[in-house]
């Protein structure tokens, strides 16, 4: 095979976070289920953790509609006094001082607040004694690594997004060899959809191959997914 091609970004390509677009999945149920009783979070306070790409960010979006929460992005995080729940994304990125008192000013007035971040808050290493021991109390809830039915069901999401068609012999042939990760799949499909547009072909099996060739070897001179374009204070 010759040596992988660097492809041009087409378009910026939006993430959507309706109701409709998420995937439900045993993986995610529990942290859907707590979603759904914000009244019984011990102290107010909900925690999502698990890997980049996993949902967390998509269910923050269904809870901060649902509540009319406010959402925030967790390295941008500045205090400002509560009127109304709080989602903090990339909490575990956030500064240590602003997250402090965000917490503790949202839990005199009352606000529930949900976080997410890579690791259970428990597990973050963090400076402040108060913070650390603010953190230990919250509940967390893991959103489990993905299903085979979640990473297809993503896969077809993805490519109906992109209006890119791919057959399903060829859908088959990118589940059987990527990385068994929501992140693998959508850097997938950023890639493939690059390639089949700058190439004004249509996705084959070969530039398929050509694609995974390319995530094998990441190259810092192509441009993943996860930077083509804003996604808001963050994915699924």
């Amino acid at each position: 095979m010759n040596a992988t091609r660097q492809y041009p970004l087409p378009f910026p390509h939006a993430s959507h976070y309706g109701a409709g677009e998420f995937i439900a999945a045993a993986s995610n149920a529990e942290a859907s289920a707590w979603l759904e009783h914000t009244a019984d979070w011990p102290q107010g306070r909900l925690a999502l953790w698990g890997p980049p790409g996993c949902g967390k960010t998509h269910l923050l979006h269904l809870w901060q509609e649902r509540q009319s929460a406010r959402l925030l992005a967790g390295p941008t995080l500045r205090f400002t006094p509560p009127g109304q729940p709080l989602a903090i994304d990339d909490a575990d990125a956030a500064p240590e001082r602003e997250l402090l008192h965000t917490l503790n000013a949202a839990s005199e007035a009352g606000c529930a607040v949900l976080l997410a971040g890579r690791e259970a808050p428990a597990r973050w290493p963090v400076r402040l004694p108060d913070l650390a021991s603010r953190l230990r109390a919250i509940t967390a809830v893991q959103i489990l690594p993905a299903e085979d039915e979640l990473l297809a069901a993503l896969l077809r999401r993805l490519l109906r997004e992109r209006r890119l068609p791919v057959a399903e012999a060829i859908q088959q042939f990118l589940l059987l060899h990527l990385p068994r990760t929501p992140e693998a799949v959508r850097e997938a499909v950023a890639r493939l959809d690059h390639a089949a547009w700058a190439t004004r072909g249509p996705a084959t099996r070969a530039l398929a191959a050509e694609v995974l060739a390319g995530l094998a070897e990441p190259d810092d001179n192509l441009v993943s997914s996860s930077t083509a374009c804003p996604q808001g204070p963050f994915l699924l």
